[in-house]
C-alpha cells in the first residue's frame, strides 16, 4: 500500500432525513484510479464536495496526504465536479486563462492540457460550439492547470455519446499512466471497471464494498458440475472439508469452494467418492453481478 492521499473517518452529511452521506470511512492511496460506485442519489457526489471543502459535512473528518485540509494541500488537487461551467462567449484558452488565474496557476501551461485533452485545434473556438464531449475535456484540461498531483472527477461521462465515451475513457488512461492518483465518481459498472483498479461502492450513503476491482469481480468463484447421481453428489460433497456451500440449479451443482480449493480437487475428491463427473465449468462473477448481489442485499 502506498501513501494514503485521502482518507475520511466516520464521514456524514443529513439533509433533513436524507442521510446522502452515513459514516462514511474511505481510503485512497498513491497512484490508485478509485471508482466511487453507486445508482443516482447514492452519495458520490455529495461525498466528493465534502473532500474538496464545498460542503460542509454534518460529522467525521477527512484527510489530505495525512494532513488537516488546508489551502496549501488543496493546490495539490485538480477536479470538476458535475456540468462543466465556463464562459460560453468566450474560447477554451480565455477560459483556461481565467481558471489559472483564480488557481494562481501560471498560463504557461495551457497549451499543454490543451494538447493533452486533444483540443489545441480547438483553443480558439467559442465554448458555445464545444459538443458535450469537448466540453467534458476542456473541464479535464481546468482540472489539470498546476500540474495537481490527484484529480477528480464526478461522472466524467454523463451524457456522452460511445465517441464521447471512449475518449475521455482514454484520456483518463492517459493521464493515469503519467502516475496521477484519481478518484472519480461513477454510476456505470463498465466504466469503473475499464478505468479503475479500486472501488468503493455506496448505497444511501453507506459504504458497502471498498478493495480492489479485481477482487470484487471475481470473487466467489463458482464451479458447475453434474453426474448421473446429483443427489449423491450434493450429499458426499457436503461433508467435504473443500465445500463450503453446494445447491441444484437448473438440473446441475453449483459448488461454492473454501480457500485452498480449486475445480480439479473437487474433481478428485467426487471421482475418488465414485462419482465421475459429466460436466465441470468455473462460473466467475461478474462485476455487474457482484454489484447487483451488494445492493439487493443491502437494501
Amino acid at each position: 500500500m502506498g501513501q494514503v492521499i485521502i482518507e475520511t473517518k466516520s464521514l456524514s452529511k443529513h439533509y433533513g432525513r436524507i442521510k446522502a452521506v452515513d459514516g462514511l470511512n474511505l481510503k485512497v492511496c498513491r497512484g490508485e484510479v478509485h471508482g466511487i460506485l453507486g445508482p443516482n442519489g447514492s452519495g458520490k457526489t455529495t461525498t466528493l464536495g465534502i473532500v474538496l471543502g464545498v460542503i460542509r459535512p454534518l460529522s467525521g473528518t477527512y484527510k489530505w496526504f495525512g494532513n488537516e485540509p488546508s489551502a496549501t494541500d488543496r493546490r495539490r488537487i485538480g477536479s470538476t465536479l458535475e456540468n462543466p461551467l465556463f464562459y460560453p462567449y468566450l474560447n477554451a484558452s480565455d477560459n483556461l486563462k481565467i481558471i489559472a488565474d483564480i488557481r494562481d496557476c501560471p498560463h504557461d501551461g495551457i497549451d499543454d492540457v490543451l494538447q493533452t485533452v486533444g483540443l489545441s485545434e480547438r483553443k480558439k473556438s467559442r465554448f458555445s460550439t464545444f459538443s458535450m464531449g469537448m466540453k467534458q475535456r476542456l473541464a479535464i484540461a481546468a482540472a489539470m492547470l498546476g500540474d495537481p498531483e490527484v484529480l477528480i472527477f464526478d461522472e466524467p461521462t454523463n451524457g456522452l455519446d460511445p465517441q464521447g465515451i471512449a475518449e475521455i475513457r482514454n484520456l483518463v488512461r492517459h493521464i493515469a499512466a503519467n502516475g496521477k492518483t484519481i478518484l472519480m465518481a461513477s454510476h456505470l459498472l463498465d466504466e469503473v471497471q475499464k478505468l479503475c483498479t479500486h472501488v468503493t461502492v455506496l448505497q444511501h450513503g453507506r459504504c458497502l464494498y471498498s478493495g480492489s476491482v479485481g477482487q470484487f469481480g471475481h470473487s466467489e468463484d463458482v464451479v458447475e458440475v453434474s453426474t448421473d447421481d446429483n443427489t449423491g453428489l450434493k450429499a458426499i460433497l457436503e461433508s467435504w472439508k473443500g465445500c463450503y456451500s453446494a445447491e441444484e440449479v437448473q438440473g446441475r451443482l453449483h459448488v461454492k469452494l473454501n480457500s485452498g480449493f480449486s475445480a480439479s480437487s473437487l474433481n478428485e475428491y467426487a471421482f475418488s467418492n465414485g462419482h465421475v463427473l459429466g460436466h465441470i465449468s468455473l462460473i466467475s462473477k461478474t462485476l455487474e453481478q457482484n454489484f447487483l448481489d451488494l445492493l439487493k442485499n443491502n437494501l
